[in-house]
């Protein structure tokens, strides 16, 4: 599993865009968004960096600072 923080995603319609984004490159990955967290948690057998050249593609860079606890 993963976990990206991502700044960018502040509402529900980011959440759906970084949603379908991370399926682009793993359609049946299980994908669970929190956009007040700003947090992205990602199952998948696809490579992290995949999903972050994807995320970054999409306007939404991952922010390399771990997610706060």
């Amino acid at each position: 599993m993963y976990l990206f923080n991502v700044p960018n995603m502040t509402c529900g319609g980011c959440a759906k865009s970084v949603t379908k984004a991370l399926q682009s490159v793993d359609a049946s990955a299980k994908i669970e968004t929190d956009p007040s967290r700003r947090e992205v948690r990602v199952q998948s057998s696809a490579t992290e960096a995949d999903f972050r050249a994807v995320l970054s593609e999409a306007g939404y860079p991952v922010d390399d600072k771990p997610a706060a606890a």
